[in-house]
């Protein structure tokens, strides 16, 4: 039987996989859908074992690895950094998704947690396995910085509960920003709602990019951070409009203490002899 081993990594926010092909003599025009493979030729030179080897690139910031050593992952990102400064090497081991393709050789067709069982070899099984667990990883980290806000709006409801609302407009535009980042980062990004083309020619293919979906809950968890986006955004508004209300309040009392101060004066100077 035949195993291929899967890792996934997120190492940035885009990844400008048009440079890294025309570094390796790939003379191709990349749509934002497409992705790079680097295949075991491409990594001669980066690797000492390039057998078999292959490293899937996508544009939204994730690396599928198929069976690289994780001391090698770090030797293919630290060669790729000359290429796209934007990749962030450091990070690359907070999130790694593993999964398993095998060959059986057979007609079985088994998805579990750990791999997935198909009978024979065909490119696309890689490819999709690999774009599914590429949007898996990113979407670690979009749920992990939808958390992050959610601790820091905390933060603000801890001292609205003291009756203390101190949020300056710059903060309130920077959460509505990361929130809108993530909605968009969800749907355009790592195109949660859409689907290769292979997918609509090939059953096999729409099998195996369906199951493997549900797998890893990709609809779901894409639904749950939409759920909580729309709840942080309702939060937003509803503090920049507390912070409206505050300031408006603060301007009638400016007012008022302006005509108490003329009022004061004019009586004064009304009174006062000569």
């Amino acid at each position: 039987m035949k195993i291929a081993e899967l890792k996934a990594v997120m190492v940035a926010n885009e990844i400008n996989i048009n440079e890294i092909a025309a570094h390796f003599g790939i003379n191709k025009k990349f749509k934002w859908e497409d992705v790079l493979c680097l295949d075991s030729n491409h990594l001669k030179g980066i690797l000492k074992e390039v057998e078999n080897k292959s490293v899937f690139i996508f544009h939204f910031g994730s690396m599928v690895f198929m069976n690289v050593a994780f001391h090698e992952i770090k030797d293919v990102l630290n060669y790729l950094k000359k290429l796209d400064k934007s990749l962030l090497i450091k990070s690359a081991s907070d999130q790694i998704e593993e999964y398993k393709v095998k060959v059986s050789g057979s007609k079985e067709y088994i998805v579990d947690n750990e791999a997935v069982t198909i009978p024979e070899e065909h490119y696309f099984y890689y490819e999709i396995a690999a774009m599914i667990l590429a949007k898996s990883v990113a979407l670690d980290k979009i749920e992990l910085d939808v958390d992050a806000v959610f601790d820091k709006i905390e933060e603000i409801m801890d001292k609205l509960k003291e009756g203390n609302l101190n949020i300056r407009d710059r903060q309130l535009s920077s959460l509505a920003a990361k929130i809108l980042t993530f909605k968009y980062n969800t749907i355009s990004y790592i195109m949660l709602l859409d689907k290769p083309d292979i997918v609509w020619d090939n059953t096999d293919a729409e099998q195996i990019y369906n199951d493997l979906s549900n797998l890893f809950e990709l609809d779901e968890r894409y639904e749950n951070v939409r759920m909580k986006t729309e709840a942080l955004m309702d939060i937003t508004e509803m503090f920049a409009s507390l912070a409206m209300s505050k300031r408006d309040a603060r301007l009638e009392w400016i007012i008022i203490i302006l005509i108490a101060v003329e009022i004061v004066m004019s009586l004064t100077f009304h009174f006062l002899p000569g």
